[in-house]
């Protein structure tokens, strides 16, 4: 005779814990798989996503019995789910892979900026120290580059851009100031240190908040104006404290920010609308501004000149010479390109963090490269310049 005795959840677990033979065997966990099935389930892997068992104890039913295909005393709940092979992994969105690739291309728009700029700063001062001619010089990087566009267009290595005669018109009072502009820092160069001509520049904006303010009648916030403090005394403390002081370089600076001052303002109230690239907008400036240089250039200094420098400048230097005029002009148009074409890019903030950055890169290599003798008094007021360019593109903002 068989008695069937219920128990309660509290004593049957007392009982467990004392009847180890009560307790559940792995082996009991999950039934053997015969060869067959596993060879079917081996074929069917790479097409059928794997099933985990989750196994569920518990003491019995609810009513206490015990079904009899489950070992006396537990009961096995098995519950299966289908592994999802995406499920649980942070897959990058679209949007996040191109944000990073936007990020990494104005990068590579930086680096390559800066270095173009700080090889052509290089090789011009170089040229203009066996060669002191700016206005042939200036001359030459204009007519590199426009070559240069020129064969891109012809060969189809670059669109050409669709201009009218509007556009023609626009562009004119823009290439007369880059010209004034290009002209008048090349003329700085080759009276004083690259360095000390790149710290009078970096005083741009103080010259584009005052000609804003007094011909445009534009007003701006009250930390732009405060900013432009450190802008002027910085560049006030370098010029008094430069060892090699020369006024013809100081003026040219100085006349090279406003000139470019002007550049900017025409292009923006003249070029709006008009739907030419980056890379584009400055082929046609380079080619008109040349144009417009040309005879100034011979009129100022002329063939003769010319020829009798050149000669001078190949016997003291050698051919080499010739490489290194070749290498400033084209240098000139990829670094002025890169910055036109990461305006398309960028905005214009970035832009004016990038150029402060730039010309940090051009003045502490300068000094490194031809060893410019420079004070700490110098050094601090380079810094202050700086630094108030900086707290000027933040602060108009």
């Amino acid at each position: 005779m068989i008695c069937s005795t219920r128990y309660s959840p509290a004593v049957f677990a007392l009982m467990l814990s004392k009847s180890p033979s009560l307790r559940p065997r792995p082996s009991s966990v999950l039934p053997p798989i015969s060869s067959s099935t596993s060879e079917n389930l081996n074929s069917a892997r790479s097409s059928i996503k794997p099933l985990y068992l989750t196994p569920s104890f518990g003491f019995g039913s609810r009513d206490g019995s015990v079904p009899a295909a489950e070992p006396r005393g537990l009961s096995f709940k098995r519950t299966a789910y289908e592994a999802n092979s995406a499920e649980g992994i942070a897959l990058p969105s679209e949007e996040a892979r191109s944000a990073a690739a936007q990020k990494l291309k104005i990068g590579i728009y930086f680096a390559t900026w800066w270095a173009l700029n700080v090889v052509f700063n290089i090789y011009n001062k170089k040229v203009l120290n066996a060669f002191p001619y700016p206005w042939l010089t200036s001359t030459l990087s204009l007519a590199a580059g426009s070559l240069m566009m020129l064969i891109s267009w012809a060969s189809r290595v670059a669109e050409a851009p669709k201009i009218d005669l509007d556009f023609l018109k626009a562009l004119a009072p823009v290439a007369v100031a880059h010209t004034i502009g290009h002209v008048a820092a090349t003329v700085s160069m080759s009276k004083v240190a690259v360095s000390f001509t790149h710290i009078i520049k970096s005083g741009e904006p103080a010259f584009s908040v005052l000609v804003s303010r007094f011909l445009l009648g534009e007003t701006f916030p009250v930390p732009v104006y405060l900013s432009l403090v450190p802008i002027i005394g910085g560049c006030a403390l370098a010029a008094v404290t430069e060892l090699n002081f020369n006024m013809t370089g100081f003026m040219g600076a100085m006349i090279s920010n406003l000139a470019f001052v002007f550049r900017n303002i025409f292009s923006k109230r003249g070029m709006k609308g008009k739907s030419v690239s980056g890379m584009n907008y400055y082929a046609c400036l380079s080619i008109l501004s040349l144009l417009i240089l040309t005879p100034f250039a011979i009129a100022v200094e002329g063939p003769q000149m010319w020829a009798a420098g050149w000669q001078e400048a190949c016997s003291q230097i050698g051919p080499q010479f010739v490489w290194w005029v070749a290498a400033q002009s084209i240098f000139y148009h990829l670094y002025n390109q890169v910055s036109y074409m990461s305006l398309d890019e960028i905005s214009p903030l970035t832009f004016s963090i990038g150029n402060t950055m730039k010309r940090i890169s051009v003045i502490v290599s300068s000094i490194i490269i031809f060893h410019t003798p420079i004070q700490p008094i110098n050094a601090l007021g380079a810094a202050i310049a700086i630094l108030g360019t900086f707290l000027y593109s933040q602060a108009k903002q």
